[in-house]
């Protein structure tokens, strides 16, 4: 299948108290077509106003790619900015559970949420930023998702430990980072095996109000 061609779409920022940024990637299953991807994305193109995918595969800011399909790669690529408000969070919810049919494997997407009405040049304000950020996570199974969440987790805690020690040093942080994510797993397994829904795993997303402004992903 040819990677499909997007048209470019206006959409008004106009009482939008956000401006939300979703970029990552996900490997989708040799099988699917372009039309399970836009069944899967709706909850996003449609939260625009669009009819279809190519219709709202634009992103806010022309110099973003957007919503692509890679069919040759086999792969899914986010780099896609929408106005719009809190209720997006449902948007994203419904996007994870249906990627997670379609996922070979597992994959991180960050989304960020940019508040539209603050301005960090503004001397006399004392309003603070009501930006946000979050991780949202998908995956063929549980396991999947949490070997993603488990090797950001192992990268996050590296980086911010070789600031002081060898990164040869780290074998035992790393180890015990691995045992927790056991853990998880062996109760999610227990969870299942009696009928009780897994703690820990599914396309959730995770995250909070961090110090200072993300900047944009640019390309």
């Amino acid at each position: 299948m040819p990677q499909q061609q997007y048209t470019c779409r206006n959409m008004s920022s106009s009482n939008a108290p956000f401006e939300i940024h979703v970029h990552g990637q996900v490997l989708l299953r040799p099988a699917v077509t372009f039309d399970q991807l836009q069944e899967a994305l709706k909850p996003l193109w449609k939260y625009t106003g669009a009819k279809s995918l190519a219709d709202g595969a634009s992103s806010f800011y022309e110099e973003e790619p957007g919503i692509r399909f890679d069919a040759k790669q086999h792969m899914l690529l986010l780099c896609w900015t929408v106005t719009g408000n809190d209720d997006f969070r449902q948007a994203l919810d419904e996007m994870c559970m249906s990627l997670n049919e379609l996922a070979e494997t597992g994959a991180s997407i960050e989304v960020t949420f940019y508040d539209a009405e603050f301005d960090e040049e503004d001397e006399q304000s004392d309003a603070e930023s009501r930006d946000d950020f979050m991780m949202l996570f998908v995956g063929p199974n549980p396991a999947a998702i949490m070997q993603v969440q488990r090797d950001l987790l192992v990268q996050d805690v590296v980086n911010m430990m070789e600031r002081h020690f060898d990164g040869a040093e780290l074998g035992g942080v790393v180890a015990e980072i691995d045992k927790l994510f056991s853990m998880r797993f062996d109760a999610m397994v227990n969870s299942l095996e009696i009928g009780r829904p897994p703690r820990g795993s599914g396309g959730g997303h995770g995250g909070g109000h961090g110090g200072g402004r993300k900047p944009r992903h640019l390309h």
